[in-house]
């Protein structure tokens, strides 16, 4: 039975603008995991992380922030940080598929070097100030990987484990690797929580028939296209086009004061999001092109009222389509 669920953290999406105005209009996550970090061997916070870290950047939220690293001083560095700012969690990034992040043996590059994870998670576990949690992906290049891995993850206590079911070269929409979660499940030392493709309550649904005994799900794609998924997964109403109309519009004035009111970088922000959000409209083929190609602010606040104007709003985001 799934009980808790937690908010996936998008790079570029959902960040502290965007969680702010989300947890206001929207919420019914858990837990909101903020997207990566990556120490140096200077041990500074560069302004944007700082941005994205400070308390009174994330009121009434429960966070987690996420670290991205292969080396132990800087995973160690990290906690202190994040403790320092009030912190209760620190998760690391072993899943990001990125060929930049790979190449430099971070993110899911870590998975094809188990003796680096190892050495990582070895160097850190038992110095630690707070407890770690871990995302990755169930391998690298072969979901056959993920025994070896699991090994790994046994050897450590983690806060829990939280696998996207796919590995390295699949991304976000490869095949997913349903029997390595189940192995995870049966065999993991720690907590395990699932994340991949639960976009639509049904596919919640249709997750926790399979696997009763997960209780913890991990949702991002879904819950952009959806603001109202958590709320909904707990018993809530949907959105309604009154609620996303506010929501889009606190969001493009949020994103205009952070850009000190400049309205095109705004408006580009707000394209990211509705890259996901469109598809929560039927027939949104040609304005989801103009939504795509727009140049000004004006144009954007155009095309976002047509949709709101013309297009269904359906109850579920269309899922085969995120």
């Amino acid at each position: 039975m799934i009980r808790f669920y937690d908010f996936a953290p998008l790079d570029g999406i959902t960040k502290a603008v965007y969680r702010r105005v989300w947890a206001r209009c929207f919420g019914g996550a858990d837990r909101c995991f903020i997207p990566y970090f990556s120490p140096t061997k200077e041990h500074l916070l560069t302004n944007r992380e700082r941005v994205e870290l400070l308390p009174e950047n994330n009121p009434d939220m429960v966070l987690v922030p996420q670290v991205m690293t292969n080396r132990a001083p800087e995973l160690l560095w990290a906690a202190e940080t994040v403790r320092e700012l009030g912190y209760r969690e620190l998760n690391l990034n072993a899943g990001c598929p990125s060929g930049t992040v790979t190449a430099k043996g971070k993110g899911a590059g870590l998975l094809a070097r188990p003796e680096t994870l190892d050495a990582l998670l070895d160097g850190a576990c038992g110095k630690l100030c707070l407890p770690l949690s871990v995302k990755a992906r169930v391998g690298f290049s072969d979901p056959e990987e993920f025994p070896r891995l699991l090994e790994i993850f046994n050897r450590y206590p983690l806060q829990s484990l939280i696998l996207h079911a796919r590995v390295r070269k699949d991304k976000y929409s490869g095949p997913l690797c349903y029997d390595a979660f189940a192995c995870a499940l049966r065999e993991s030392r720690n907590p395990v929580s699932y994340n991949g493709d639960l976009r639509t309550t049904g596919e919640v649904s249709a997750f926790a028939e399979r696997f009763p005994g997960a209780e913890r799900v991990m949702i991002g794609r879904g819950a952009v296209a959806d603001p109202a998924l958590f709320r909904k997964l707990k018993g809530g109403p949907p959105a309604t086009r009154e609620e996303l109309r506010r929501f889009t519009a606190a969001l493009f004035d949020a994103y205009t004061r952070f850009y000190d009111g400049q309205t095109g970088l705004a408006a580009r922000r707000m394209r990211e999001v509705w890259f996901y959000l469109i598809h929560l409209f039927d027939n949104a083929r040609r304005l989801n092109k103009d939504m795509r190609r727009f140049r000004t602010a004006t144009e954007y606040r155009a095309i976002e009222d047509a949709i709101f104007t013309e297009l269904p709003l359906r109850t579920d985001s269309n899922g085969d389509l995120i």
